[in-house]
């Protein structure tokens, strides 16, 4: 019976033409007979069918590396160049007990020529592209210590050796647009002459937009919104014992985002001021866990956003320790602290200025509505001498506890 072959628009249609092409190509077909023409028809009918139905099958990428090496003739000790380290480091990579990374496959796809689309599967990685970052110098220890790669890696040997992807997804989504991490090798606008790390800023860095990004704002922020007035309504939240938590909502109102973050080494980090798009971000470490660093860091900053961001000028970080801080945007944002903090006016007319005392710390911080650790920190910032008034000083930290990064300490 002369069979025929038809269109396949069913999965049964399908399965009996499996079964058929099976017959045919068991029996012995002569060349230009009809079961010749049958079998190349029939071939053509499944592959179109199977284009559209069925999932296309990828190649695995140890099954692949194994097929190369049939081919070329190698045995594992040739692989060692492309995947580094020893022997057995290959023999578990073939073993699928040891992941491939971004390094071993950048090696492999340029010595062995396996295409980068069966190594990388669905990634969009370019492996004709070198990596960004020198990705030994990222502080894999801190990172560690703070659970950004808990269930992957579980120490700095592991994190190293995947370094290339674990940066790539812990990056992921946040450093787009304008924050494209390409930007970040360009010099960052940073106060004091201590160069921070640059790895480690970027991470905290990266780490700070996380954090922005959970809290979800009402207002969006409109360039004015901050003027004199509303610094000094701000800083007199300092006045009750939970104002740092009240500044969050008080930034909120007006749509921007106050983050904590604990710096990490070779930062000397207090605090910095971002753009996330159109979103001011302001993030503080609490380096210095006391009530009059951290007014003084926040309203800083604000006068950063104020004056300072904008779309060519995305992010300043500010080590405020360092006495060799002399820019004009530096001297803007420490004379508007201070201002908003204790008005020159009042400073100069002050009795704690002359005598400084507890009374008479007390008696200004009551008549501005400040906290009186603010007085005692402007006392030592104008004698130099930082015993003064340090009776008076409070901490921070433990208010903001609750919040991820807010309760870290660095060793």
């Amino acid at each position: 019976m002369k069979q025929q072959t038809r269109v396949i628009k069913t999965q049964r249609d399908y399965d009996d033409a499996l079964a058929r092409l099976s017959a045919l190509m068991d029996d012995e077909i002569k060349p230009g007979s009809s079961k010749e023409n049958e079998l190349e028809l029939l071939a053509l009918v499944i592959k179109s069918y199977e284009s559209t139905k069925v999932e296309p099958v990828s190649p695995d990428p140890i099954d692949a590396i194994l097929f190369r090496m049939d081919q070329m003739g190698l045995n594992k000790k040739d692989l060692i160049q492309y995947f580094g380290g020893s022997l057995s480091k290959v023999s578990e990579v073939l073993a699928r007990k040891r992941p491939l990374s971004l390094a071993m496959i950048r090696n492999i796809h340029k010595g062995l020529e396996i295409p980068a689309e069966i190594l990388l599967r669905d990634d969009d990685i370019d492996l004709s592209e070198e990596p960004q970052y020198e990705h030994t110098k990222f502080p894999w220890q801190e990172m560690l210590d703070r659970g950004y790669f808990k269930g992957i890696v579980d120490t700095v040997r592991q994190a190293k050796e995947r370094g290339e992807e674990l940066i790539r997804d812990f990056m992921r989504d946040t450093l787009t647009g304008s924050h494209k991490p390409a930007l970040l090798r360009a010099p960052l606008h940073q106060s004091g002459s201590r160069v921070m790390d640059e790895y480690a800023l970027l991470v905290w860095r990266v780490a700070v937009l996380k954090k922005a990004r959970q809290q979800k704002l009402k207002t969006q922020y409109k360039p004015g919104s901050i003027t004199d007035e509303w610094l000094r309504d701000l800083a007199k939240l300092s006045r009750f014992e939970h104002g740092p938590r009240l500044a969050q909502e008080y930034l909120a109102d007006i749509g921007i985002v106050l983050v904590i973050e604990e710096h990490f080494k070779k930062t000397y980090l207090d605090g910095a001021a971002m753009l996330d798009g159109e979103t001011p971000v302001i993030a503080l470490t609490l380096r210095h866990d006391r009530i009059d660093n951290f007014w003084f860091a926040l309203i800083h900053e604000l006068v950063h956003v104020h004056k300072h961001l904008s779309p060519s000028h995305l992010f300043i970080a500010d080590n405020l320790d360092d006495k060799s801080r002399s820019s004009l945007e530096e001297t803007e944002a420490d004379a508007g602290a201070r201002e908003a903090l204790i008005p020159l006016s009042e400073w100069e007319n002050s009795a704690v200025k002359i005598n400084p005392t507890v009374k008479n710390a007390m008696a200004l911080a009551d008549k501005l509505r400040i906290h009186p650790s603010i007085v005692g920190g402007r006392v030592r910032y104008e004698t130099d001498n930082w015993r003064l008034l340090n009776g008076l000083a409070a901490e921070v930290r433990q208010l903001f506890e609750d919040q991820p990064g807010g309760g870290m300490r660095s060793a």
